[in-house]
């Protein structure tokens, strides 16, 4: 009987190991709702030339404004959703400039239209330095038929933008033929064209205009140097260029530091008269300026 009894021990023993391993839970495999870290680099300036955030609200209405006018564009958006949010959280109306085939591409346009803000297409193109601007590039080795094949492409990576402005480009944006071609896709899709103007040699507004579709130029770069004091001084040399012009065009990116100049001036500017205005009101009436700021 003892022997009977050992034996039986022996025979049940792997059949609960078994049951007891076969309880251990595996790891649950990554879904579409997973989050996803945000990238952490700081995002680089335009070149020069010389947690869960709560619903945004509606930009404020933009049209007819009476006095100075001053329009923001966001560069760079689709890959810090955090700080984009602020930007689109803010109570003015200003534009996102959101770059083709990067991580956030479609959820931040979608976020900033929703939001009564402005869309972009950043288009990136070559710089002068030939370092890579981001998937999407337009390049001066491109034959006209590459040129016009990848517009179309980038172009269709936002469709919700009314316009396009050039990331980078320093290269592409003086070379006419690159120009022409770019142009000429965005006059088939009645896009307006805002040049960044990375290159006080560019011929992207005057190409604009030679093909009839509305256009306007960058006056202020507003981070050249990430840090609030800076961005601030920045901002208000944009509204003195709107006070004495009537118009401009600042230039950001999504940076905690131009975030944070933005939030500070809205009232100060405000009381002094400001009108803020998506860059789509600022096309019609603009002109290439004389020479880069």
């Amino acid at each position: 009987m003892l022997l009977a009894a050992v034996a039986g021990y022996w025979l049940l023993r792997p059949a609960q190991r078994s049951q007891h391993l076969a309880r251990v839970p595996h790891e649950q495999p990554v879904t579409a709702q997973t989050s996803v870290p945000e990238p952490t680099q700081t995002p680089p300036a335009e070149p020069t030339a010389s947690a869960t955030i709560a619903p945004a609200p509606s930009a404020s209405p933009s049209a007819n404004p009476t006095g100075p006018r001053l329009a923001i564009i966001v560069d760079d958006c689709g890959q810090w959703l955090d700080t984009e949010r602020g930007f689109i959280a803010l109570d003015i109306p200003l534009t996102m400039s959101v770059l083709p085939s990067v991580h956030y591409t479609a959820l931040i346009a979608r976020e900033a239209s929703a939001a009564g803000k402005g869309v972009m297409l950043h288009l990136p193109m070559e710089p002068l330095s030939h370092i890579y601007p981001g998937p999407g590039e337009i390049t001066t080795a491109m034959s006209d038929a590459d040129v016009i094949a990848q517009t179309e492409t980038d172009i269709a990576q936002v469709p919700l933008a009314a316009g396009v402005n050039n990331h980078e480009g320093s290269a592409a944006t003086a070379d006419a033929r690159i120009m022409r071609d770019v142009v000429g896709v965005l006059a088939k899709h009645h896009l307006f064209f805002i040049d960044s103007r990375t290159n006080a040699a560019t011929v992207g507004a005057q190409s604009a205009l030679d093909a009839g579709i509305p256009t306007a130029s960058r006056d202020v770069f507003l981070d050249n140097k990430a840090d609030v004091a800076y961005s601030e001084q920045q901002l208000r040399e944009a509204a003195a260029i709107a006070k004495r012009t009537g118009s401009a065009i600042a230039i950001g990116h999504p940076r905690p530091t131009t975030l944070e100049a933005v939030r500070l001036l809205i009232p100060e500017l405000r009381a002094e008269g400001i009108q803020f205005v998506l860059a789509s009101d600022l096309v019609a009436q603009s002109t290439p300026l004389p020479e880069d700021t």
